[in-house]
């Protein structure tokens, strides 16, 4: 034993040693269907952080829990290894990307060994290697053939710190600033790479629905991020500019546009400010699309309404984006808040053309409009032919009359710009040639591998001509390299792929294999990634499965978003100072009672608070059950030594009936944490198995213990802290004299119901918590006997009666029973009780079963008393005692 209890360093290496010595956690590739477990692979920083111990603990313990009830486990680990951070770094320090993201990633290998992660190293993956992304490429060629790769001009988000483009996903905030960086992202016009995601948008969003396993929470940020609106396509006629089209939700609303509105970088507004000073000062220096109000300017053109035939001012408004919708709408400020505010500001007209629905009868009347729009559906005025009609109607009978409307469906989800200008990432596979323009480069010439890093401003690949230089696949002539590499959420959009098979030489995996054991059954990473990783992964089984022979069409059954490790109410981060090292942690306490801590400390969707002091808690925790566990298996020990008979040590208790309680609070913990486990709620699981330990401790205080009772709680208690706690599991499993490792050990099994487990409990907690009431309110300092009385059989006939009754006089049906009327003012005054409580009634244990379960604790009280206890059944004791009495809450009568 060490100052800190016990020497965990010694334990903790021991057991690491053993388990890679045994390849305790490798998953062959002959097994069927494993259970698939995984953590979001990180990115190799250098260090791993508290997020990243949290995310793998969580992973991990489900790994072992899954593995200990008896199923093939895959569990394996790689490196995003490819981005922007590491060339940075190595620009700062002179040297390049490769070799700082590979110190890096051994760093954080050998920290997740020494955390007592169970990972099939074999099956790694690290992404910057040639031999992985040559199937990026590979796989860029296949969504080529399929017509899924695009290149064209377009505005692009643009960090000018990180000088690389953005995608949509990667811009954060109100503010626009680089996920990265924080900088202020810019707008700029490139030609670009893109992924037809949007081909897919239907599909990705329909298919929501049956991610059952998943959060709603990530489910609806990606409906959000699809954003799908069904409405109507219209023109409006501009002079000198022909026909515009606008797209809307609420095409019953016509008869209300005022105004039209086109985007700042619409071509119409474009041309307008080569000629008009004041649209060129407006788009050029006041445009400001995330501005707290819309601002715009008013333009000499005119467009013509086409319900009304009437003409209206058209504006070049800051409110209008070019990317939402057609980059022009109709303005309707009684109907829409946000041209409301624009025509208030602005002195245009706002007119109502939709009320509310009207009571039976009566007209509909227009709203007050002044001071707010009314923005819901109702019934049409002040609209010609259409009034009276209700929205939804005037909707279908405006696109159907009006001869250049038309529905239409739109969506926020844009495609996925994949061109990045660095060089630490996936060359693209293409080469630009005069004659031919650009050409994809053959499969026999994958990979397309980086040159040597060349320390330079902006994109090293661009300084690299040796390398640029090539010949064109198909005319042969002079051509040079594509110098934009992939984003890096196209490595992470399907390496849970390539862990089936991560050695295959000839595919980017194992068809056949991935079949059997896709998709992945549980992952686990940050909420942060719920747009842009989830969906891109999406995104690529689904284009795998209609193109390459995938059978799922979902990667992921089932998602968990680890919540945050905060300090003081605030998130770690190295800029505010208040990161706890994952190292000292190790170092100081052990890598259990890391993983206990943060495992017991919240669910883990939830944030939570570092403490050291609960982390001192856990440790001793841990120390006191490895003394119980040395205190019971010492006499196996000598026994082991010497060769001599073993020593009972007071572990020959005989089966009495507190041997009985401790037999049923082992069935119990095991059976809450067994479904605790299961669902992921580690906390819980581990909260009954503390509690569980607490319960030992007390018996083996109280009493000597039934050897065989007692052994089974240790053992019960070892294997259910063994997926959290594994390295002091394995030697105390040890230590109890079993073979093998715990995580290759049966998971403990109880028959018994969980309804019929917290009624006893709670029966007996409210029993002593009545007991202490009692003694508290009467003063008794020194009790000397304590009687529980349990209730009349007939109470509990009558709450039966109760519960399952709908009749509005429930006393009236409780007298129709002989057996409760004949009980008389007791049934009367007990019928008025359940009366007044009906909705809150619940069902208890029977008498019997209440009495077993008293008398089985009636130990607790005892000791916490230091008095006799009895537990006596109805006809035992007097009438003026018996009335207090009821299913679930026993009578108490106490003597002192």
């Amino acid at each position: 034993m060490s100052d800190a209890g016990y020497d965990h360093a010694a334990v903790e290496r021991r057991w690491q040693e053993a388990w890679d010595d045994a390849d305790a956690y490798r998953t062959p590739d002959d097994v069927e269907d494993p259970t698939y477990v995984l953590g979001m692979y990180p990115y190799p920083s250098g260090k791993l952080h508290m997020g990243h111990v949290r995310n793998y603990t969580i992973t991990d313990a489900y790994a072992r829990y899954r593995r200990m009830q008896g199923d093939d486990v895959l569990h394996p680990m790689g490196w995003d290894a490819f981005g922007l951070p590491a060339e940075n770094a190595a620009k700062e320090r002179d040297t390049n990307p490769r070799d700082w993201t590979f110190d890096c990633i051994e760093t954080m290998r050998d920290q997740m060994t020494a955390m007592g992660f169970g990972y099939d190293w074999d099956r790694e993956v690290t992404t910057c290697t040639p031999e992985y992304y040559q199937w990026n490429q590979w796989l860029f060629r296949r969504f080529h053939e399929e017509d899924l790769v695009e290149r064209r001009d377009a505005e692009v988000n643009w960090c000018p710190h990180c000088e690389t483009v953005l995608a949509d996903e990667q811009v954060e905030g109100e503010a626009e600033l680089c996920w990265r960086c924080d900088t202020p992202v810019e707008t700029r016009e490139l030609e670009q790479w893109f992924l037809k995601i949007t081909e897919y948008a239907d599909e990705l969003l329909e298919d929501i629905d049956d991610l059952e396993g998943w959060p709603n929470s990530v489910r609806q940020m990606q409906r959000n991020w699809i954003g799908r609106q069904y409405g109507s396509e219209v023109d409006f006629e501009i002079e000198g500019h022909g026909p515009v089209t606008a797209f809307t939700t609420r095409i019953d609303t016509i008869y209300g546009a005022t105004f039209f509105a086109l985007a700042p970088d619409h071509p119409i507004s474009e041309e307008l400010a080569e000629e008009d000073e004041e649209v060129r000062h407006f788009i050029e220096h006041e445009a400001d699309p995330d501005g707290d109000e819309p601002n715009g300017v008013e333009t000499d053109l005119t467009a013509t309404n086409p319900a009304t035939g009437e003409e209206i001012p058209v504006y070049v408004a800051d409110f209008v984006l070019s990317d939402v919708g057609t980059g022009a709408l109709m303005a309707v400020p009684g109907h829409d808040e946000r041209d409301h505010a624009f025509a208030e500001k602005m002195g245009e007209e706002i007119v109502p053309v939709v009320a509310p629905e009207p009571e039976d009868g009566e007209d509909p009347e227009a709203p007050d409009v002044d001071d707010a729009a009314f923005t819901e559906d109702g019934v049409l005025v002040n609209s010609g032919d259409y009034s009276g009609l209700d929205s939804e109607t005037a909707r279908e009978r405006l696109t159907e009359d009006l001869e250049s409307a038309e529905h239409a469906t739109q969506y926020q989800l844009r495609d996925w710009g994949i061109s990045r200008q660095r060089y630490w990432g996936t060359p693209i596979p293409v080469v630009h040639c005069d004659d031919c323009g650009p050409v994809l480069v053959p499969d026999e010439d994958l990979p397309v591998e980086l040159p040597e890093f060349i320390n330079t401003t902006g994109n090293p690949l661009d300084a690299a001509e040796d390398w640029k230089e090539t010949t064109c696949p198909d005319c042969g002539g002079p051509a040079e390299r594509e110098t934009d590499t992939m984003d890096t959420f196209v490595d992470s959009s399907w390496y849970f792929l390539r862990y089936v098979s991560p050695g295959l030489e000839d595919a980017p995996f194992d068809l056949e294999r991935a079949n059997d054991w896709m998709p992945v059954d549980q992952y686990v990473g940050g909420i942060e990634h719920a747009v842009m990783h989830l969906l891109y992964s999406r995104f690529f089984t689904k284009v795998l499965a209609d193109h390459e022979g995938l059978e799922h069409r979902e990667p992921f059954t089932n998602l968990l978003a680890q919540g945050m490790v905060q300090l003081e109410g605030e998130k770690m981060s190295k800029s505010k100072g208040n990161v706890v090292s994952p190292q000292r942690i190790v170092e100081e306490y052990g890598a259990d009672t890391a993983r206990l801590f943060m495992m017991q400390a919240a669910q883990p969707e939830r944030d939570f608070d570092w403490s050291e002091e609960g982390v001192r808690s856990t440790n001793a925790f841990l120390a006191r059950l490895k003394e119980m566990v040395e205190e019971y298996a010492a006499p196996r020990a000598a026994e082991d030594a010497s060769g001599e008979e073993p020593r009972a040590n007071g572990y020959d208790g005989g089966k009495d009936a507190v041997a009985s309680y401790v037999d049923a609070e082992i069935d119990a913990t095991i059976a809450i944490a067994d479904a605790e486990y299961d669902d992921l709620t580690f906390n819980k699981a581990l909260r009954e198995t503390q509690d569980l330990t607490r319960t030992l401790r007390q018996y083996a205080e109280y009493t000597e213990p039934h050897a065989e009772t007692y052994e089974r709680g240790l053992s019960a208690v070892v294997r259910l802290l063994a997926p959290v706690a594994p390295h002091l599991a394995e030697e105390l499993y040890d230590e109890l004299g079993n073979d093998g490792f715990v995580v290759d050990a049966p998971w403990p099994t109880a028959e018994v119901d969980r309804d019929y487990v917290e009624k006893r409990r709670r029966l007996v907690e409210n029993t002593r918590e009545d007991v202490r009431d009692i003694v508290e309110v009467a003063g008794i300092e020194d009790p000397e006997r304590i009687d529980v009385v349990v209730a009349p059989e007939w109470k509990y006939d009558a709450l039966e009666i109760a519960i399952e009754s709908d009749a509005d006089n429930l006393i009236g049906e409780l007298m129709g029973h002989d057996h409760i009327r004949q009980q008389g003012d007791a049934a009367a005054d007990y019928g008025q009780d359940l009366q007044a409580e009906r909705e809150a009634l619940e069902r208890t244990l029977g008498p019997d079963e209440e009495y077993a379960a008293l008398e089985s604790a009636a130990w607790l009280l005892e000791r916490e008393f230091d008095a006799d206890v009895r537990v006596v059944y109805a006809e035992e004791v007097d009438e003026s005692v018996l009335k207090n009495a009821e299913p679930g809450r026993p009578a108490i009568e106490i003597e002192d």
